[in-house]
């Protein structure tokens, strides 16, 4: 009776991981496969669904259009907050949809599966808005959460200056008391969102006299139009050609104490806690781009023919795609891993790290690879690999630079 019930009973577990496995990235016959990756819920798989629809209906159809104008429409991002996908992980009670960061995590990859690079919906809604939520005031909160949510108010964040990137305690702009008011000074660069950023979170000295520099910046909220406050060129990059990134002046630019973001001289200890957040956010989007660009160049391989067959007959063209999905699928499990541990709240600075110098220099040479079997074709900015090879140079750089990233790796490696 208890080998019947045994067997019944494996025969029932056979039945429930037949019908509830989800497989990994690596076994589907596509990366970009919805109901894929077993970090993710059927939930997750109906937000991907309709994510996908958007942009095919709203973004792919415009990109060029906002290629050639150097930033996307506004009213995308109004769109964009009509389907519930800006300020996802951002607690209702906050002014957001109060889902989890892998509900994020579908929309910047759906925005990479795309290859459409120029909406900012990542930065302004799981790097900017996380900024506000966590250390915000009730009013803060209250005035800018909500129509950040709904895509009326667009966000954006100042660290890089011409003199200062991955450096932060080498910044130069200035915030000073006059009376009860806040002076602010300086000028930043490379900011993402910068020509249509309603407001931006500005990192400033203010205690120069400190210690340590890290013990004396803080972070304001400025609002657009603001006395002082000028948007300046839009910079002309070599890729990301729809996002508007531009220079930001500020010229005295007078603030009250209630635009001061969190404690003052507490803005370092909140950048270095939230800048895991980013760094994985980074890889998540390299990971997903090296996938989209695989997924494009098999398609291509299996078309193109050449020598009386296709090039995927090629032996040596199915040694290159078997490098490159193999070393795609063994980053995606340490990026999934990552992301998990995010969503869970235990990610910690060196694991964000390595996922961030890893998966951007994965899509550096996947990009590379992609292009190259492409022939001609690939160097065409029509052909989709070709952009994703100007956009991939860029995930190596911003959020700290790769060789930031291995700093920061080899000291947790051998500290005491």
């Amino acid at each position: 009776m208890f080998r019947s019930f045994l067997t019944s009973s494996k025969r029932l577990d056979k039945f429930v991981r037949r019908f509830s496995y989800r497989a990994e990235a690596a076994q589907s016959d596509c990366l970009m496969n919805i109901g894929t990756r077993s970090i993710f819920s059927e939930e997750h798989d109906m937000l991907r669904t309709n994510t996908r629809k958007f942009m095919s209906e709203y973004v792919i159809p415009n990109h060029k259009k906002w290629e050639e104008q150097g930033q996307v429409d506004r009213d995308l991002w109004l769109q964009a907050g009509h389907q519930a996908l800006l300020g996802i992980a951002i607690p209702e009670e906050d002014g957001g949809v109060g889902g989890d960061i892998l509900d994020s995590a579908v929309v910047w990859e759906e925005l990479a599966y795309a290859n459409c690079s120029g909406p900012g919906f990542a930065l302004h809604s799981d790097i900017v808005m996380p900024y506000i939520s966590r250390y915000g005031t009730k009013e803060q909160k209250g005035r800018y959460l909500p129509k950040m949510t709904s895509g009326k108010c667009i966000g954006a964040i100042a660290m890089t200056e011409p003199v200062a990137g991955s450096d932060l305690q080498g910044i130069r702009t200035t915030a000073k008391r006059d009376g009860n008011d806040w002076v602010l000074n300086g000028s930043k660069v490379f900011i993402t969102n910068g020509c249509l950023c309603d407001v931006v979170i500005v990192v400033a000295i203010t205690n120069p006299q400190a210690k340590s520099p890290a013990h004396g910046i803080s972070l304001f909220l400025v609002d657009a139009g603001t006395t002082g406050f000028t948007k300046g060129r839009k910079l002309d990059k070599m890729g990301l050609k729809a996002q508007d990134t531009a220079l930001l002046v500020f010229e005295d630019v007078r603030l009250p104490q209630s635009q001061l973001l969190g404690e003052e001289n507490g803005g370092f200890y909140m950048l270095m806690k939230e800048l895991p957040q980013e760094r994985l956010l980074i890889a998540d989007i390299s990971q997903a781009g090296a996938e989209f660009v695989f997924e494009t160049t098999r398609s291509y391989m299996k078309s193109r023919k050449a020598f009386g067959h296709t090039l995927s007959h090629l032996q040596t063209i199915q040694h290159r795609l078997a490098e490159m999905k193999t070393s795609i699928c063994v980053s995606r499990a340490f990026v999934d891993q990552c992301l998990n541990l995010l969503n869970q709240g235990n990610l910690d600075s060196g694991m964000a790290s390595m996922a961030k110098y890893w998966a951007s220099d994965l899509y550096n040479r996947i990009a590379y690879d992609g292009v190259q079997l492409h022939g001609g074709w690939g160097y065409m900015w029509e052909y989709a690999v070709c952009k994703a090879y100007v956009d991939a140079r860029v995930q190596s750089i911003y959020g700290g630079s790769n060789e930031i990233m291995k700093e920061l790796i080899g000291r947790s490696i051998v500290k005491e």
